[in-house]
């Protein structure tokens, strides 16, 4: 009886170090937006400190050729996970992708409507008759066109030209008058670091409902729910571990990719972006999306009303 319980006890202790070592090995693909910057700390950080290994699993972290591709690549089922933007996100579902949101990276907007601090234009009444460059048509219309609105503005009394990717030497060389998507925590700091002071007007305080900048998505359809909620215990952990160290964890940051990170614009990046991090990736608020989907539909942005519990689920 007792070899037979010892028997027992150690098929026991064999299926247990079996299934930790499965756990162990769990494979996740994680898709970026875009070439790795601060934006990203607390995935770096996971990754650096090892965070994501202790909760069992192994993460590959890529970047995207094509920064359109990440969401409909998970929607594909190609890759297990990918930032996307929660306006992005909103838009796939109406148009029927699979997709759910995970959690949240940036828990605030980061866009902003930007002008060079010239005195020229103090207030958004100023831009009457004035040109703005956009990086990417689509959506300008509607979130431009609001915060215009507040100030008596029509979207037909500014002109809209596209820029591409030149956003901050547009507005420097006047170009422009106006920017729309330079981001508070990067374009704000580059124009700086080439000798121009940017005055910004944020969106959320010109009538556009807040919204969370990056989100992860996942496959409606497939997602490993105790994968995810492995990966959203990891990522807590780095991003407590940055707002409590904020100086280490740069340091830590940037030993991911010494030659594309250390440099003075990700460093001030860095720090403007520390308060912008989910302190709770996992908490779900379904009002906030449901009120941004309302603005988009109202704005005709989407045809269809998307309801927030279909595609943001409470994974705790």
């Amino acid at each position: 009886m007792n070899q037979h319980k010892m028997i027992s006890a150690a098929a026991l202790l064999s299926a247990l170090l079996s299934n930790n070592v499965l756990a162990q090995d769990k494979q996740l693909t994680l898709m970026l937006d875009w070439f790795v910057n601060p934006n990203h700390g607390p995935i770096v950080i996971a990754q650096e400190r090892g965070y994501f290994k202790q909760q069992g699993l192994e993460v590959d972290i890529q970047e995207p050729a094509d920064p359109s591709t990440p969401p409909k690549l998970v929607a594909a089922g190609k890759v297990d996970m990918a930032i996307s933007y929660q306006p992005n996100l909103t838009i796939d579902v109406a148009a029927g992708l699979p997709l759910i949101r995970s959690a949240t990276l940036i828990a605030t907007p980061l866009n902003t409507l930007m002008v060079l601090d010239n005195g020229k234009n103090e207030q958004l009444s100023d831009l009457k008759g004035k040109k703005i460059g956009i990086a990417i048509a689509g959506n300008e219309e509607a979130t431009i066109g609001t915060m215009l609105s507040q100030a008596n503005v029509k979207f037909s009394d500014v002109e809209i030209i596209n820029v591409g990717w030149a956003l901050s030497s547009s507005l420097a060389s006047g170009k422009v008058d106006a920017i729309w998507g330079g981001l508070r925590n990067f374009e704000t700091n580059q124009l700086a670091l080439e000798g121009y002071a940017a005055k910004t007007f944020y969106p959320e305080e010109h009538g556009v409902p807040a919204y969370d900048e990056l989100v992860f998505v996942a496959n409606a359809n497939h997602y490993d729910k105790q994968a995810i909620q492995a990966f959203n215990k990891a990522l807590e952990q780095a991003t407590t571990y940055i707002v409590n160290h904020p100086k280490q964890s740069w340091q830590e940051f940037v030993a991911y990719s010494p030659d594309t990170l250390d440099n003075e614009l990700n460093k001030r990046a860095w720090n403007d972006t520390l308060t912008r991090f989910a302190l709770r990736p996992a908490a779900v608020d379904l009002k906030r999306y449901d009120d941004y989907a309302q603005f988009m539909y109202s704005q005709h942005i989407i045809d269809t009303l998307p309801k927030a519990e279909d595609y943001v689920p409470n994974l705790n």
